[in-house]
């Protein structure tokens, strides 16, 4: 269902006396942003605790970066991320959600090599500009009248280029290109914060915001928020923390 489609909808039952009021949709969808930015910050919580614990294991460092399991932990989290999108209708709200924690977990091992490359001042500190810089999109997401669907579309796009060419760098070994493969990742990321927060609005009007499908669709949407952050976080880590000599 489209968002015209959810507008349309949602007039009709209006005219018909049977669509709550705005008032009432307005506070539901407070609520259930709230209920998934909560989601979001509790996987990043995870995430941290997750790779702040193994940096500080030798052993499990060099279990995990020392060996070719290291392959298993960067590629699982793309793994689970298809997989919940796969099998998204069937699972219950419980196995969405273990996936969803599972998901964090996983990402925290893959990122527990970032406090072996750089500082741990410059690594919170680089959080705290993901933070605001997440935020301010967050808000114009959340509050803009204008429609995204046409940019988001286009962010995905580029995304998908930008992932195609980091692809083809391996190869070529690119500085100048890795550089501006990087900066061009950020700018997409930033700008699909605001298209997501966007997305997540109209989809609580199209699923009623309430039941076990409107629970699951919110673990979704705080999901791709997340990796919104993460992603923000790792490209601004890049040109802005202090590496370890």
């Amino acid at each position: 269902m489209d968002n015209e489609e959810v507008k349309m909808d949602y007039t009709k039952l209006n005219q018909a006396g049977y669509a709550p009021s705005q008032a009432t949709y307005d506070m539901g969808l407070r609520d259930y942003m709230v209920a998934i930015y909560k989601y979001m910050a509790f996987a990043l919580i995870l995430t941290g605790v997750v790779a702040f614990t193994v940096s500080t294991s030798e052993a499990m460092m060099q279990a995990i970066f020392g060996s070719p399991l290291v392959w298993v932990v960067m590629l699982a989290p793309v793994g689970i991320a298809f997989f919940l999108s796969a099998s998204f209708q069937r699972l219950s709200l419980q196995a969405v959600q273990t996936t969803f924690w599972v998901y964090a977990a996983t990402i925290g091992l893959s990122l527990s090599s970032i406090f072996m490359m750089y500082t741990g001042t410059s690594i919170a500190r680089v959080f705290f500009i993901t933070a605001s810089v997440f935020g301010a999109m967050s808000i114009y997401g959340y509050t803009t009248k204008k429609d995204l669907t046409n940019f988001g579309s286009f962010l995905i796009m580029g995304l998908i280029g930008v992932i195609i060419a980091s692809v083809v760098n391996i190869f070529l070994k690119s500085s100048m290109m890795e550089f501006m493969l990087s900066l061009i990742g950020l700018f997409i990321f930033i700008g699909l914060t605001a298209y997501d927060v966007q997305k997540i609005k109209h989809t609580y009007y199209a699923v009623g915001g309430s039941g076990e499908i409107a629970s699951k669709v919110a673990i979704y949407g705080a999901l791709n928020l997340y990796m919104d952050f993460i992603n923000i976080f790792i490209h601004l880590l890049r040109f802005m923390g202090d590496r370890r000599e």
